[in-house]
């Protein structure tokens, strides 16, 4: 079944979009992936723990659980959307998550970990191309996975260097 041939989805397919989609937000007409990495950065800056180890865990294991369930909610979205559809962007949010993962929600680490995981995700860094090929909903997750693991990287490399940086400049 497909929504793009018209047939009318049952109500508990609706439900299962309306979760892979973001709650509608990979709808958003221009970069939807985008637009759910945005709406990820935004909730984070209000809602994050506080810096720390238990932050860490507090959020990779959000991101764990976002990730395990993605992955039926992305196989049967395709299944409805057809494959490898824009509107899911449930692996946006995990990966977003683990870009930020234990890290104080500041304007730095925001727009950092925005633009880190953006391009991670754009590039597709291997293994992040090869993970993106598993199936059953696991590719549409795994990606996204890989990207954000490398946008933390990448966010904690800067960090590091811009306060190296904002040290030897005093």
């Amino acid at each position: 079944m497909s929504v793009t041939s018209g047939a009318r989805m049952k109500p508990l397919d609706r439900l299962w979009v309306f979760l892979a989609t973001g709650f509608g937000s990979g709808f958003f007409p221009f970069a939807p992936a985008t637009f759910a990495s945005l709406l990820v950065t935004i909730g984070y800056r209000f809602l994050a723990p506080q810096p720390g180890p238990l932050a860490i865990v507090w959020v990779v294991g959000i991101a764990a659980v976002i990730f395990a369930v993605g992955i039926p909610l992305s196989r049967r979205t395709e299944e409805i959307l057809g494959p490898d559809a824009r509107p899911i962007v449930i692996d946006e949010v995990a990966g977003q998550l683990i870009a930020f993962a234990g890290l104080e929600p500041s304007w730095t680490v925001l727009v950092a970990g925005f633009l880190f995981f953006r391009a991670a995700d754009i590039i597709k860094v291997p293994p992040a191309g090869a993970a993106e090929r598993l199936k059953n909903g696991l590719g549409v997750m795994a990606d996204d996975l890989v990207a954000g693991v490398y946008a933390h990287i990448a966010l904690r490399v800067f960090l590091v260097l811009l306060a190296w940086f904002t040290r030897s400049r005093m």
